[in-house]
């Protein structure tokens, strides 16, 4: 029991709005960014990883985006397609528009860090005319992120597409995914937070990004207080994300569920977020209860930070219930 409740007449399981880009992952380890030379190219963007997430575990996907009209841009739809993630209302933009760049180092399989490339990318140039009404009623939920918040006309697209979700009882997911370079001010990014956090019925974030968007609040860093306050509004779930230290759930009829962690050969850090919303939203769309959905969720996040990529990582069930058992005959142990 999980306390929500998913139309199944509706042919599309997910979809998911907001950004599409490329990470370029450092191939040489344990080495400060200054003196890596080669990366290797991966579909990046926390949007996309867990859409990619949830078609890996079966699930029927699609996505509500842009991407640039370059070599960068052909080549997400191209991945995405690869994945069986519906690309119909993946548009490709004409502005002159370029593909969002993260490039990633690894100093240390625990420090690591992303240097972004955010100017005139295409993912915000997404407009209230690309999401269509009738795309969003066909699915059974909506994931939207903080990043397509961070500037118009793309937030205008992502509260349209809130709208129109809540119209046709489509179940909607906020990661709250904050990303500083993307806005003006924490000021601006907690409004916005706050006006689209409203209409959510899951709502997934660090400790960290809970306190940026409440933060003209007096309680913030008190997980309690933090769930209590969503409840108000559409929030049936609220996932308070505290890194190594896992993750604690909460409902709004007052359970607290705190969430496994499991051991990982720790490549890099990134990833894990993303990895962990998908099997979570997949538990939690398949009618298991909220713990079980944070374990499948805890093991897929260590199963992605083990491995070079995030989108290319994105575990099977298979592999993920192979790793729980693996991690509980003791087969696996952190190096």
């Amino acid at each position: 029991m999980n306390h929500l409740t998913f139309d199944l007449e509706k042919p599309l399981d997910f979809i998911a709005i907001g950004r599409l880009c490329i990470d370029l992952n450092a191939n040489e380890m344990n080495r400060p960014m200054e003196e890596t030379v080669t990366f290797t190219k991966y579909v990046g963007g926390s949007p996309a990883n867990i859409t990619i997430g949830m078609s890996r575990l079966g699930m029927k996907t699609g996505f509500i985006g842009r991407v640039a009209d370059d070599q960068m841009g052909r080549f997400i739809i191209n991945y995405l397609k690869e994945n069986r993630i519906d690309t119909s209302s993946v548009i490709t933009d004409k502005s002159g528009s370029v593909t969002g760049l993260a490039f990633t180092e690894i100093k240390s399989p625990t420090d690591c860090s992303i240097l972004m490339y955010r100017d005139n990318v295409a993912d915000l140039k997404l407009e209230p005319k690309d999401v269509k009404e009738e795309y969003i009623k066909q699915a059974k939920a909506i994931l939207i992120s903080g990043t397509a918040l961070a500037k118009s006309p793309s937030r205008e697209a992502v509260f349209l597409a809130l709208d129109y979700a809540r119209k046709h009882g489509t179940v909607v997911f906020f990661d709250l995914d904050y990303r500083p370079y993307t806005w003006n001010s924490r000021e601006e990014t907690a409004i916005y937070y706050h006006l689209a956090a409203e209409k959510c019925d899951v709502i997934i974030g660090t400790r960290e990004e809970f306190d940026i968007m409440e933060q003209f609040e007096d309680h913030r860093g008190d997980d309690e207080k933090t769930a209590k306050k969503w409840f108000d509004y559409q929030a049936k779930i609220i996932v308070i994300k505290h890194g190594k230290d896992g993750s604690i759930a909460y409902t709004k009829e007052g359970e607290v569920f705190k969430g496994t962690i499991f051991p990982a050969n720790v490549i890099k850090t990134f990833g894990a977020g993303d990895s962990y919303a998908a099997a979570f939203i997949y538990g939690l769309m398949q009618g298991w209860d909220i713990s079980k959905s944070m374990e499948y969720g805890a093991a897929a996040a260590s199963i992605v930070i083990s491995s070079h990529s995030s989108s290319d990582a994105m575990p099977t069930l298979e592999q993920i219930e192979s790793y729980i058992r693996k991690c509980k005959n003791g087969e696996i142990i952190t190096t």
